[in-house]
């Protein structure tokens, strides 16, 4: 149990690590010694959960997801509304997070990329699917094309705020995506329900 505890505290670590470094000074300039550095453990230790760089960032990808998982409550459209609130305002200081954006933008053009986008976009098909069998949805909208459609805006945003304002004003613009995208998924008697803020998300913009 003690072993299990902290071969658990070692991953947990290195990822930190790996998300501070490629975080900071981008995937492809980060190295594994680093990562190590920063760990503050055996080169082993790393090699025992992770057996490449390729190996840990794609644990990054996958980590950064879980804490975001969305409850679902009578609205599913608002539900995904809230979702991306809370991901905006993580974006700014979460690390692993903010390495998986480095990750996927830097390996887009690379013959492996290590994109986030299919996980996201599955989550945000969820939510669409079951607001259109709730009526939330326009007749019209197909839920995984719309995600899909919805993500990839969703990307470009956040990446032309953190250009901007290092992502200072990303709640507002997400705010701004949702008030140009909703009357074009919305049913009209959801649409006069829905926050384009995000429920309990505005009060920490």
């Amino acid at each position: 149990m003690v072993k299990q505890e902290r071969a658990v505290r070692t991953r947990r670590a290195v990822l930190e690590a790996a998300a501070h470094v490629i975080g900071t000074r981008g995937y492809q300039a980060a190295t594994m010694a680093e990562i190590i550095q920063r760990a503050g453990v055996t080169k082993g230790a790393v090699y025992f959960h992770f057996t490449s760089k390729n190996a840990l960032a794609r644990a990054v990808i996958t980590e950064q997801i879980d804490p975001f998982l969305p409850q679902a409550t009578d609205s599913r459209l608002q539900d995904a509304i809230d979702f991306t609130h809370h991901v905006a305002l993580a974006l700014r200081s979460d690390p692993l997070l903010q390495a998986g954006t480095r990750i996927a933008v830097e390996t887009t053009f690379s013959e492996d990329p290590l994109m986030p986008y299919q996980t996201w976009t599955d989550i945000i098909t969820t939510m669409f699917t079951e607001a259109r069998a709730n009526g939330e949805l326009l007749s019209a909208v197909v839920p995984d094309r719309a995600a899909e459609f919805f993500v990839a805006a969703y990307m470009g945003v956040q990446l032309f705020s953190r250009a901007a304002t290092d992502r200072a004003d990303l709640p507002h613009r997400v705010t701004a995506l949702w008030k140009h995208t909703l009357p074009g998924l919305a049913s009209p008697g959801a649409l006069s329900h829905l926050d384009p803020q995000g429920r309990r998300v505005s009060m920490a913009i």
